[in-house]
């Protein structure tokens, strides 16, 4: 422990300290468990968009398996141009919220390719927008991680270093205070033991 002084002043400072770090840790505590709760919600939500992901790449493999050649003409159909995300506010960490993406298709000769391919290009943009997503998730958990780590490194601080130091401040200084208190006493009573007593005794008669 850093060295106090060992003053009511500093008694007083101690002890507003506490009193600060004891109305912060519940605070820091619930936050603690806001982000853990977050997480736990993100994460089962990129595994279920990443479930639907993986189905639909199945269900486009399968189907486009029946076409000739069809992989090579699958190759950059769809390609992502931009992502569109609004923002959200959870435990004051800003976070993006995915909304859609802006997709561009590759120029095809509507005369020369199969009339399926209009719902390949449905499929492939499904499969990049679940994708994008997921993503978008992922950096959310990302992003609510990190705010947790810094809680929780902040609630062990006060737990475990900052209110701790504080109550044996406290204790070391009202140890010290007390013991001043009896010492300044006993002098007190030494001090007045050593003062003669004064008061003249009776006069002798003429």
């Amino acid at each position: 422990m850093a060295k106090i002084k060992l003053t009511k002043t500093e008694l007083k400072a101690q002890t507003d300290a506490l009193k600060r770090y004891s109305r912060f840790l519940p605070m820091l505590q619930l936050k603690k468990q806001q982000l853990q709760a977050e997480i736990a919600g993100i994460v089962a939500k990129a595994e279920a968009v990443a479930a639907r992901e993986r189905e639909a790449r199945v269900k486009l493999d399968s189907w486009v398996g029946l076409f000739a050649g069809s992989g090579e003409m699958l190759s950059g159909l769809v390609s992502v141009k931009g992502v569109r995300v609004s923002e959200a506010n959870i435990a004051g960490v800003k976070i993006p919220v995915f909304e859609s993406i802006d997709t561009e298709v590759k120029d095809i000769d509507l005369f020369s390719t199969p009339a399926w391919v209009d719902d390949a290009v449905r499929a492939v943009t499904a499969i990049l927008s679940l994708r994008k997503e997921r993503e978008t998730l992922e950096r959310q958990r990302d992003l609510i991680t990190a705010e947790l780590v810094t809680t929780s490194q902040r609630v062990n601080l006060f737990e475990k270093v900052k209110i701790p130091a504080c109550r044996e401040a406290i204790r070391v200084i009202k140890i010290a205070i007390g013991d001043e208190q009896t010492a300044s006493v006993t002098r007190g009573k030494i001090a007045k033991s050593r003062v003669p007593e004064s008061g003249g005794g009776k006069g002798e008669a003429a």
